[in-house]
């Protein structure tokens, strides 16, 4: 089963987030990877390498970033761990969680979800 990492710049946010989408999905592997390791605000290379390493399968891990530096650290950490299949995704956070675990839940692979996750960046909220 695909995993799911997310990267944001707030340990909180990101948890929530990771809360939202096990209640969507509760068997699909999230982790968060927010804030810095003391708990401060900002992105950590570490944080984020150790969340893909406690979600990765054969399946893959899909990587979901808020905003600025969250996708230059993640970009690092794929370009570190290369040979893994780490891919990221252009999506809003939360509804991308949302999106992405519900597709893995259901057995859908790497490809296809990106493929969906795409689509969520132009779905109307109203």
């Amino acid at each position: 089963m695909v995993g799911f990492v997310v990267v944001s710049h707030s340990g909180k946010l990101a948890e929530g987030v990771v809360d939202l989408a096990g209640m969507m999905a509760k068997d699909v592997p999230v982790a968060a990877a927010g804030g810095m390791e003391d708990g401060s605000f900002g992105t950590s290379f570490n944080k984020i390498q150790q969340a893909v390493e406690r979600v990765y399968s054969e399946d893959g891990v899909i990587v979901l970033m808020d905003m600025g530096s969250a996708v230059m650290t993640a970009e690092m950490v794929v370009e570190a761990m290369e040979g893994k299949n780490i891919r990221m995704a252009d999506c809003p956070l939360v509804e991308g969680a949302v999106t992405g675990t519900v597709d893995a839940s259901v057995g859908m692979p790497i490809e296809e979800i990106l493929l969906d996750l795409e689509k969520v960046s132009s779905q109307k909220k109203m």
